[in-house]
C-alpha cells in the first residue's frame, strides 16, 4: 500500500482539527442552552431537513447495492416504516425492523 504524500495528509489533518473544533464548540454551546431555545430548535429543524434529504435519495436514486432493490420494495419499506413509526409514538426499532420487513418481503415477491 503505498504511503500518503504529505501535500495530501496536511488537508485531511486541518480539516478533521477543523471538525473537531466545530463540534467541541457545538457541545459547549448546546450545554448551555436550554432545549426550547430558538438555535437548538432550529439545529434539530435543519438535523431533520438532512436526514429527509438523505431517506429520500436512498429510496428514489440509490447507489451501491441498494440500487439493486426495486423501487416498489422501498417505497413498501418506507411506508411500513412510517406506519409503524406513528402508530408506536415515534418509536425507532419497531419502525426500522417493519420497514426491512416489508423492503424484504416485497423484494422476495417480485
Amino acid at each position: 500500500m503505498p504511503e500518503a504524500d504529505g501535500a495530501a495528509t496536511a488537508p485531511l489533518l486541518l480539516t478533521a482539527a477543523a471538525m473537531l473544533a466545530l463540534r467541541g464548540a457545538g457541545m459547549l454551546l448546546a450545554g448551555t442552552l436550554r432545549p426550547d431555545h430558538p438555535f437548538i430548535r432550529w439545529a434539530a429543524a435543519v438535523s431533520q431537513a438532512v436526514l429527509a434529504a438523505f431517506v429520500t435519495l436512498a429510496v428514489i436514486a440509490p447507489a451501491g447495492a441498494v440500487a439493486a432493490v426495486p423501487l416498489p420494495a422501498r417505497l413498501a419499506g418506507l411506508a411500513a416504516g412510517l406506519g409503524v413509526h406513528a402508530a408506536t409514538g415515534g418509536r425507532m426499532l419497531p419502525s426500522l425492523g417493519a420497514g426491512l420487513a416489508v423492503l424484504l418481503g416485497v423484494r422476495a415477491l417480485l
